[in-house]
């Protein structure tokens, strides 16, 4: 009997504990809300450090933003690697380390998180378009045709997927799918420039 009262005591010593323990960690993330909807990153940072724990997703994907917002990059990769390693399959935590990596001109880790992102999820529609992006800035054209070509099947009247899948087509010589890509852009946007600069250099 006596061993089992101990063992209660303990028992609910440690329900206490982690009862506490949820309650700061709420009051902390309340907090941080707060200081960072007043500018105040680095005050909202040190708040969540009081309760930090390494294993706890939530905490280092919180960190990884308000580190980005501080200007601390490095800090912020840190802390969003974190979290997918401990969320292999979060695509919100890829989409974070985006933000600090491309800060610093990583975009080797950019392209890295975009594509670990279409092998969980292959028709994300932003991880497309923003490759596609990278690759038509970078004169790739025939990789940026890849992913814009899937946007425009899945959405056929979309006029920031249309524009750029034009360009990509006239960039690689398509002139006819993209005059016809052009005014389906005016379609939706009758005086777009974009669109009619598209088309006067087809004439």
């Amino acid at each position: 009997m006596e061993i089992l009262k101990k063992i209660t005591i303990v028992v609910l010593g440690l329900f206490l504990a982690t009862t506490i323990n949820a309650q700061d960690l709420k009051s902390a993330f309340k907090k941080s809300y707060e200081l960072e909807k007043n500018g105040k990153y680095i005050d909202a940072i040190e708040i969540l450090k009081t309760v930090y724990d390494e294993n706890s997703y939530e905490i280092n994907l919180r960190l990884g933003w308000l580190a980005y917002s501080a200007g601390s990059f490095t800090e912020s990769i840190s802390y969003y690697n974190k979290a997918i390693s401990l969320m292999p399959l979060s695509i919100e935590a890829q989409f974070g380390l985006v933000y600090p990596a491309s800060a610093v001109g990583n975009w080797n880790q950019v392209i890295e998180a975009y594509n670990k992102i279409l092998m969980i999820d292959k028709q994300n529609a932003t991880a497309n378009y923003k490759l596609g992006y990278i690759y038509y800035y970078r004169k790739d054209y025939e990789k940026a045709y890849q992913y814009f070509q899937g946007l425009v099947n899945n959405y056929p009247f979309e006029y920031n997927y249309l524009i750029i899948f034009a360009w990509t087509n006239l960039n690689l010589g398509k002139t006819r799918e993209a005059k016809v890509l052009f005014n389906k852009v005016l379609l939706l946007s009758p005086n777009d420039e974009s669109a009619k600069k598209g088309l006067e250099s087809i004439k």
